[in-house]
């Protein structure tokens, strides 16, 4: 019933820019906090960035400053804006529950930082 696709990843030089957009079906989005994750080959999923239903955000040190994240409850939409991006980006973009991972998790987005 639960379903996240997450769409927007790609090939990107250092610098660069992607926005991401993840469209949830089968919860009641405008009432979740959605966050994006991210895994880097080797190393364990992380939170990156999370929006609450009233639109409080929160970010890892790591991006503060260079991503944005943002929803659209009218599309059940949540995206991530990834400004500056450096080869330490490079990771699985994924999105979900943005306090807990309560979701099942969708196929990712690949997002690949050229140096």
């Amino acid at each position: 019933q639960v379903q996240l696709v997450e769409s927007g990843g790609g090939l990107v030089p250092a610098g660069g820019s992607l926005r991401l957009s993840c469209t949830a079906s089968g919860i009641i989005f405008s009432l979740a906090a959605m966050g994006w994750y991210r895994q880097a080959p080797g190393k364990q999923r992380e939170l990156v960035a999370a929006i609450s239903r009233d639109r409080s955000t929160n970010y890892a040190d790591s991006v503060k400053g260079r991503f944005t994240i943002s929803r659209d409850n009218t599309k059940n939409t949540v995206y991530l804006q990834m400004n500056s991006l450096t080869p330490e980006d490079t990771a699985v973009y994924y999105c979900n529950g943005g306090r807990v991972a309560t979701w099942p998790w969708g196929q990712g987005t690949q997002v690949t930082v050229s140096s």
